[in-house]
């Protein structure tokens, strides 16, 4: 497990945003935001007694409120959830407590500034659950928290090619190692687009139709092209030639075809298809690699066309139809030509 993907790093991150601090001594070891597999989950074997070992712990929700029935990786606890633990029967109350922290949660915070009783707190060291205390109410805690644990729980892949933001629309290129990738973005950078990461970009799916990439950390800035070697694009082109992230709209794929598979492509339509990224299609158009070709240009086309399209027009059906409505009618071409036409004054 990397550092940046435990709780830990997610409070020495959220710190100061969040406000937030440790009411118990922080953990020794990390603890994973992602959820272990059940025979690596290290609790001593005495807090767990109660419970079968075949048995699954339930499916557990990000962040949200204290619940006990659809319990959440993180447990939040606001004055409502404190003002009915205070209410109930010390039996009910332990009885609460023995299903909050059965369910395993990586973190209870209290919220609005909080803190936990002698009993809550010693149940908490029992089970070597972290407790954790924020001056935020709970609902801006629970917005706040389940937007960055979308994306630490998101699921993720790493490709091989350049991501670029190309016409404001986040562009994948992918191709053969040395069929020019590196050098098809490095002319469009220099044509005013913008590098989001070279070689190994990584995506993430933040929601059910979105995909989002970036660059690793190591790889920020930076562009490798054969003979000119690695490219710092922030120094060499300036801040606006680079960008953090973007949503990944379009897969451009390159290729080198042979006179028959070129003469295969459908004139109409183009070589547009889709690629499964994350469980989700991805628009894929096939741009032929050839000498002479200025790629750029079609790579740019090729957004431009996309864009047309999720704006519901399409030039290839487009030029269908209108072929289609000339052959219904039986008038010459002609009178075609000219009744399209204004008046004349």
């Amino acid at each position: 497990m990397k550092a940046r993907d435990s709780l830990q790093h997610l409070v020495d991150s959220l710190s100061k945003p969040l406000k937030l601090r440790w009411l118990l001594e922080p953990p020794p070891t990390p603890i994973p935001l992602f959820n272990p597999p059940s025979s690596s989950i290290q609790r001593p074997s005495s807090t767990r007694s109660s419970a079968p070992s075949s048995t699954q712990p339930p499916r557990q929700r990000l962040v949200g409120s204290m619940n006990c029935i659809r319990p959440n990786r993180v447990q939040i606890v606001g004055p409502a959830e404190s003002d009915y633990l205070s209410d109930l029967h010390p039996d009910a109350r332990a009885d609460m407590m023995t299903r909050v922290f059965t369910a395993q949660p990586i973190a209870v915070i209290f919220s609005d500034g909080l803190e936990p009783d002698p009993e809550f707190r010693a149940r908490a060291e029992r089970e070597h659950t972290p407790l954790l205390g924020s001056s935020l109410n709970d609902q801006d805690l629970v917005e706040h928290l389940q937007h960055v644990l979308t994306h630490a729980f998101a699921e993720r892949i790493t490709l091989h090619g350049v991501f670029l933001e190309v016409l404001g629309m986040g562009v994948l290129l992918v191709g053969d190692p040395g069929i020019g990738k590196s050098e098809l973005a490095l002319e469009l950078i220099a044509r005013g687009h913008r590098l989001i990461a070279d070689d190994a970009p990584e995506f993430a799916r933040v929601a059910p139709e979105i995909i989002e990439g970036h660059c690793p950390p190591v790889l920020r800035d930076f562009l490798e092209v054969r003979g000119l070697g690695v490219l710092n694009i922030r120094a060499m082109f300036g801040e606006s030639a680079v960008r953090e992230t973007d949503r990944l709209k379009l897969v451009i794929r390159m290729r080198a075809y042979d006179s028959s598979e070129l003469a295969d492509v459908d004139r109409l339509l183009g070589s547009l298809s889709a690629r499964t990224i994350l469980g989700i299609a991805v628009p894929e158009i096939t741009i032929p690699v050839a000498p002479g070709r200025n790629l750029a240009v079609l790579l740019e086309t090729a957004v431009r066309s996309q864009i047309l399209r999720i704006r519901g027009y399409d030039a290839g059906t487009d030029l269908a139809e209108r072929q289609a409505k000339l052959l219904a009618t039986d008038a010459p071409v002609w009178e075609a030509k000219y009744s399209a036409r204004e008046a004349w004054t």
